[in-house]
């Protein structure tokens, strides 16, 4: 018995090295690869590439895996990381905001980083991304008017 205890000691020592995701373990063949470290690279910071045909899939996962760590998943400024920023990041849901700024005034922000335009130097430029993806900048755009208020 006593060996048994060891085998399972030791076998359950190694979860969690290595840097791949574990697969998915539902059996279903539609489950979701569980997160993990990612190894960079796509547009987006890490994360499984969205088809290249579909743009506003690309936005949503680029808005997800580089822009909610500050901004927040439902766009309101109050990201994991947004505590620590000084200023504090755009809250999109603010319609005084979203009537002030123009998509082409957005796109410029994206594209160029916040200390480009007068903002916080935190925020990332992301031409190196999306200058050859302006369907993907454009439904970028889309995702964070989807956060203002409902007409």
């Amino acid at each position: 018995m006593k060996w048994l205890f060891a085998l399972v000691l030791a076998t359950g020592s190694a979860c969690g090295k290595g840097d791949k995701p574990p697969p998915p373990t539902s059996g279903s063949p539609n489950a979701k690869t569980e997160s993990g470290p990612t190894t960079g690279g796509g547009g987006g910071g890490g994360g499984a590439a969205a088809p290249a045909g579909d743009a506003d899939a690309q936005a949503r996962a680029l808005f997800r895996d580089t822009c909610a760590m500050c901004h927040g998943v439902s766009g309101k400024g109050d990201g994991q990381a947004a505590q620590s920023l000084n200023p504090r990041p755009r809250d999109y849901t603010d319609a005084a905001w979203q009537a002030s700024v123009t998509d082409d005034q957005i796109k410029t922000i994206i594209l160029e980083g916040g200390q480009a335009v007068g903002k916080s130097p935190s925020m990332p430029a992301m031409k190196g991304q999306l200058a050859d993806k302006p369907e993907v900048l454009d439904a970028l755009v889309r995702l964070i008017r989807s956060f203002g208020p409902k007409k």
